[in-house]
């Protein structure tokens, strides 16, 4: 999270265009940066108010990263609806939908959260390299497990830790991914 903060921050002393923007968005939501992602969701909507992409899709996505919640996803969820008219688009590499995924994994809703993690894993081709791909499964996993569903849960592990198999040992998720598929076991 603190290394996200930091690229973002370089990124945006540098610009803060079309083009990265909706990263700088996604990147400081995710890290829970919400001063800094609300501020830039504002400047960006305002500086580009015609922009489908940045409106309906980028935007949004940020939006409701930093909405989500336990108690109430549906405000997340209906932030995202304008986006899943291009969430098969080569452009967003199926960001919406893994997006829409993690909003139910922090709302605690396992099979809805298992539904678009599949979604991803069943349309590969949309974006075959796109990281979102590989993370699937590890959501798929927490999704399943999440459900009570641990044997399908240990699976879908699985299929993330051979995906990293040759990936560096000390990167945070895959220690996350290692540490909670040790508990399934």
């Amino acid at each position: 999270m603190a290394r996200a903060r930091e690229q973002a921050a370089k990124s945006e002393a540098l610009a803060v265009t079309r083009t990265n923007g909706p990263c700088l968005v996604l990147a400081l939501s995710l890290a829970g940066d919400s001063s800094r992602a609300n501020k830039l969701i504002e400047e960006i909507g305002r500086r580009y108010p015609s922009d489908t992409l940045l409106q309906t899709v980028y935007l949004p996505m940020g939006r409701a990263v930093l909405e989500a919640s336990p108690s109430d996803s549906a405000k997340s969820i209906e932030t995202l609806r304008p986006a899943a008219r291009f969430e098969l688009g080569t452009d967003q590499n199926l960001q919406p939908i893994y997006v829409r995924g993690l909003v139910y994994l922090r709302a605690h809703q396992g099979q809805e959260a298992a539904a678009e993690f599949k979604k991803i894993l069943e349309h590969r081709g949309v974006a075959p390299i796109a990281p979102e791909y590989a993370l699937a499964h590890l959501g798929l996993g927490r999704a399943y497990a999440l459900s009570g569903d641990h044997i399908n849960a240990r699976k879908a592990y699985q299929d993330f830790l051979a995906l990293w198999k040759d990936a560096d040992p000390d990167i945070p998720i895959l220690k996350e991914a290692k540490a909670e598929y040790a508990k399934l076991k």
